[in-house]
């Protein structure tokens, strides 16, 4: 059995006690889990920046994790492929007709872009390894300004019509970066692959993942920030560029819609690690790329449970081993490969190595002081 020995703690500790000090980041949470438990779980910072009277930040404080949601969708996406009830190969506009004759742009940083049709349809294996071309517009902006299609606050009805008109703006139909399934690029994709999983399971994303994930797996997560969650979030905290400061967050931009009285009914209560979960009925848009409430110990017991189902170890696992182990495989094509690794070149140069398999990135060379070989990884922009 994996452990932390005193001295690592210690050494682990300082590190933190030195980081909180620093005041480099307004509030945090670094945590650690093997195969067997968590094994480290420390938090720095108050939970309102600059407020020493908002006490420190709870190890079970939630936080709204944005791109980790991602992992989380593909994988709700896999168990319905193992089920038969889904096939990687399967036309995703046999469920969203918005999307059966979709247009690939000649230059997406232009306003109005020459485009021209594209010669193969979006699949869902295309979402799944983001090949789709969907892509996420202003990327010199990306993690400063949220797009248009997540901060739309959606009805009760026609939420996925609507995301699929403002994604095509002025444009006849649905643009794309490229001919699906030969490059790589960040964006939609994981936001319509939850569409195909509320299409398929006749759920709403975050019921289906409460069902089939969360519940399971004692985790209280959801996409609906429920009054049970919003006591034990973190707020937000915006850093001053002028200033280089941080303050509280006070709207300087807009954000996915956090209010659950929105366009969404409460429904049914749902018991997971004891408390009452109010679980909200029908959804307005669930956002599969950005739009999960959790805390940082609650992913960990996902994280966990996917290294006891590769070892073949878990009790009660969610997907087979077999499908947690293709997780590993890479996908991306020679150029979908060359782009992913540009794209990490832009947080953390120099990085080689990157692909991406079915649900998370893969390191195929070490990355110098940091991730090993044969590591798996979510970690993006939002």
């Amino acid at each position: 059995m994996v452990q932390l020995s005193p001295s690592g703690k210690e050494a682990l500790d300082a590190f933190i006690a030195k980081i909180t000090q620093e005041q480099k980041f307004p509030s945090f949470i670094f945590g650690v889990t093997t195969i067997d438990d968590e094994i480290y779980l420390k938090t720095g910072g108050n939970k309102v920046v600059n407020d020493p009277n908002s006490g420190t930040i709870d190890e079970d404080a939630v936080w709204w994790i944005c791109s980790q949601t991602k992992m989380i969708v593909h994988l709700a996406a896999l168990q319905l492929i193992e089920r038969g009830l889904l096939d990687p190969s399967t036309p995703v506009s046999t469920f969203f007709p918005a999307l059966a004759n979709p247009i690939i742009l000649d230059d997406i940083a232009a306003k109005e872009s020459t485009y021209h049709p594209a010669k193969e349809g979006i699949k869902v294996a295309h979402l799944l390894n983001f090949s789709s071309g969907l892509y996420y517009p202003d990327m010199k902006n990306i993690g400063a300004i949220l797009p248009e299609a997540y901060t739309t606050t959606y009805g009760k009805e026609g939420g996925h019509d609507k995301f699929f008109e403002i994604l095509k703006g002025s444009y006849p139909a649905v643009p794309l970066k490229f001919e699906p399934g030969t490059d790589f690029v960040y964006g939609f994709s994981s936001d319509v692959l939850g569409f195909v999983v509320e299409k398929v399971s006749g759920k709403t994303l975050d019921a289906y993942c409460k069902e089939n994930i969360f519940v399971p797996l004692g985790m209280a997560a959801s996409f609906y920030l429920t009054p049970e969650l919003k006591e034990r979030l973190v707020p937000l905290a915006y850093s001053d560029r002028q200033t280089g400061k941080f303050a509280p967050w006070a709207d300087q931009l807009r954000l996915i819609e956090r209010d659950p009285s929105k366009g969404i009914i409460p429904h049914v209560l749902i018991e997971a690690q004891g408390q009452q979960l109010t679980n909200f009925e029908p959804a307005t848009c669930h956002m599969g790329g950005v739009g999960l409430y959790a805390s940082l110990r609650d992913y960990l017991k996902f994280l966990r449970h996917l290294l006891q189902i590769h070892a073949g170890k878990a009790e009660e696992p969610i997907l087979s081993r077999e499908t947690i182990h293709q997780l590993f495989v890479p996908t991306l094509p020679v150029l979908g490969a060359q782009h992913i690794n540009e794209l990490f070149a832009m947080i953390q140069p120099p990085i080689t190595g990157v692909q991406w398999g079915t649900a998370s990135g893969i390191c195929t060379k070490d990355w110098p002081n940091k991730r090993r070989a044969g590591s798996a990884f979510c970690a993006f922009f939002f």
